[in-house]
């Protein structure tokens, strides 16, 4: 039988808070609900806007650290694979299912409805004040916090930037002109 590919990439916006719990071996897992929306046209040529419920679970680590700082309303994106689980209800004797998203990759995009952990708002998704812009090199690796000497360039809150977490503890910013 040849490789399959089982690759799910999301983005749309949670609809609870995150709910952290440890396994009875220590490891954390981290489940989400997460809504996405899609606009179509139907046959009469009117707007619909149809919403798809996800159950997002990512372990480990990383689960530790989104639950510090996803919260209800967050815009997230999730790179993962599906994982369908089957079970016997015992009660109805019935075959149930579960398909859910294991989740390899989660990059928080900012906050739809202003919400998020530490009182956000919508504009949260920024840089810290004390980035070093220095090189341009996007990584924020090194040193002491606010003595690097940069600037923001330009003070421009329209510019947009995204942050993204790689491994358990480096992050990065990017910023699109």
């Amino acid at each position: 039988m040849a490789d399959g590919l089982n690759r799910v990439h999301l983005i749309g916006n949670l609809g609870a808070d995150p709910d952290l719990k440890m396994t009875s071996g220590g490891q954390a897992v981290l489940k989400l609900r997460m809504a996405t929306a899609e606009t179509y046209f139907d046959r009469n040529k009117t707007k619909q806007e149809r919403t798809e419920w996800h159950s997002v679970v990512i372990w480990g680590k990383r689960a530790e650290g989104l639950a510090k700082f996803l919260a209800k309303g967050a815009k997230i994106y999730v790179e993962g694979r599906l994982q369908t689980q089957s079970w016997e209800d015992k009660q109805s004797g019935q075959k149930k299912f579960k398909t859910e998203v294991n989740a390899i990759n989660v990059i928080a995009l900012g906050s739809s409805r202003g919400g998020g952990k530490g009182g956000g708002s919508s504009h949260d998704d920024g840089p810290p004040d004390d980035y070093d812009y220095g090189d341009g090199g996007g990584s924020s690796s090194g040193g002491g916090g606010g003595a690097s000497g940069g600037s923001k360039p330009d003070d421009d809150d329209d510019i947009p930037f995204l942050r993204c977490v790689i491994g358990d503890d480096t992050e990065a910013w990017w910023r699109f002109r």
